[in-house]
């Protein structure tokens, strides 16, 4: 096989875009007040190991629960929906468990870095694309994620109280809106 950069850069940037970490920053600064901390690197590898994992055997491990991808897909979402309800209105849906270790995998390994679109993206790029692009486009992604994690104390200052709060408001309209979509897109699925 004839390594190809451009099929490379295309299952990274992908892997980027609906990872969106960047994006995710004011969740994470959120979640990290609300659990007294994020472990950055249990979240990585959290995340990559569940990217990986489904690599090779999402489709099987999703036919052995009995659950489709947009069964999946659509669990997801209602807890992106949720996440993103609390950071628009302030309310607290989920409630705090100052508990670093078990808060570090969900909800910020998963659904927030390796959720159900994440997951999902890597499935559906097993089809066009051979294993080892999407191996070596998710260990690229995990290290940007890594350093966000790592960045959201300095971020966080940088930004201040009110620049936060407005980023906050801004992005849970966002993840609101990627809910749906990621609902009402897989939610058709089940009429067929």
């Amino acid at each position: 096989m004839n390594f190809n950069i451009n099929n490379l850069l295309t299952v990274m940037f992908t892997l980027f875009a609906v990872i969106d970490i960047v994006g995710s920053i004011p969740l994470l600064i959120s979640l990290k007040t609300k659990m007294g901390g994020i472990r950055s690197m249990q979240a990585t590898l959290v995340s990559g190991a569940l990217m990986i994992l489904f690599l090779y055997f999402g489709k099987a491990f999703l036919q052995i629960l009995g659950l489709d991808v947009h069964s999946f897909a659509v669990g997801g979402s209602v807890v992106i929906f949720l996440l993103g309800l609390e950071m628009v209105l302030g309310h607290e849906i989920f409630k705090s468990e100052k508990d670093a270790p078990s808060g570090t995998v969900v909800p910020v390994a998963f659904p927030v870095i390796a959720g159900s679109g994440t997951l999902t993206t890597v499935m559906s790029l097993k089809a066009v694309y051979d294993d080892m692009y999407i191996l070596i486009g998710i260990l690229i992604n995990l290290i940007v994620i890594y350093i966000v994690l790592k960045s959201l104390k300095w971020i966080e200052h940088a930004l201040g109280k009110s620049g936060l709060s407005a980023v906050r408001k801004f992005f849970g309209v966002i993840l609101l809106a990627i809910a749906v979509k990621i609902f009402s897109s897989n939610l058709a699925a089940f009429g067929k």
